[in-house]
């Protein structure tokens, strides 16, 4: 008898009762970036993938800069001295990190590894320099997705439209998309944003299909051995 299980811990694929004793197919999760230029759709998508599947976890960032108010330690960032930092990049502790504005940025690799030998799927919004890391680091676990906008001009517009920046800020994010947008061949998939609702559609079909994988059903030998003999 074989039954699929819908649980939503995401750790059981399927199970198996065979020769008085229940199989299981425990599934490794995987690593889901987003990338994409400014204004393309990104932060909606992840937004869309996070409030529909219990089974996706955002990974939080570890930071030098002070918290903003408002901003909760373990869930917004994890704050760290600039010296932990540093000792975390030079034991490999790190899974991919940046400096901006002066600042530290990096993914820690021991909260990921957890959620991944859980059966959490852990969602990465970075861009294509934490990327290329991410895959030096974690090749079987990452699934790169890149966001493109439909055209140009409706890049600008969206820029324009959400109001969040001034004209100066605009015209530079425009001019960093072009360079971003010339890595889109680094990554699995790729998806237009034509319309929103579509993308988070596409998106969530590329991380069922990811979750499917052979390489990350654990134990699937045994299962299919014991159900071709049941």
């Amino acid at each position: 008898m074989i039954e699929a299980n819908g649980s939503a811990t995401g750790d059981v694929v399927a199970s198996s009762t065979a020769a008085g004793r229940v199989l299981s197919i425990a599934r490794r999760g995987l690593m889901l970036v987003l990338s994409s230029p400014s204004g393309a759709g990104k932060s909606t998508i992840a937004r869309a993938l996070l409030a529909n599947d219990t089974r996706l976890t955002m990974s939080v960032s570890a930071t030098t800069r002070s918290p903003r108010p408002g901003e909760i330690d373990g869930l917004d960032y994890r704050f760290v001295e600039h010296d932990l930092f540093e000792s975390m990049v030079a034991a490999g502790e790190m899974l991919e990190h940046a400096l901006v504005f002066g600042n530290r940025y990096g993914s820690p690799r021991g909260p990921v590894e957890q959620l991944l030998a859980a059966g959490r799927d852990v969602l990465f919004d970075v861009d294509w320099q934490g990327t290329q890391q991410l895959r030096q680091n974690a090749a079987s676990d990452l699934v790169s997705v890149f966001i493109l906008p439909p055209s140009r001009a409706e890049l600008e517009r969206r820029l324009h439209t959400r109001a969040q920046d001034s004209e100066e800020v605009v015209r530079g994010r425009m001019a960093k998309a072009a360079d971003e947008m010339s890595h889109w061949a680094e990554y699995d998939y790729i998806v237009v944003n034509h319309d929103i609702e579509q993308a988070v559609a596409d998106v969530t079909a590329i991380l069922a299909a990811e979750r499917l994988r052979r390489r990350r059903q654990l134990g699937l030998a045994e299962f299919v051995y014991a159900v071709s003999r049941s």
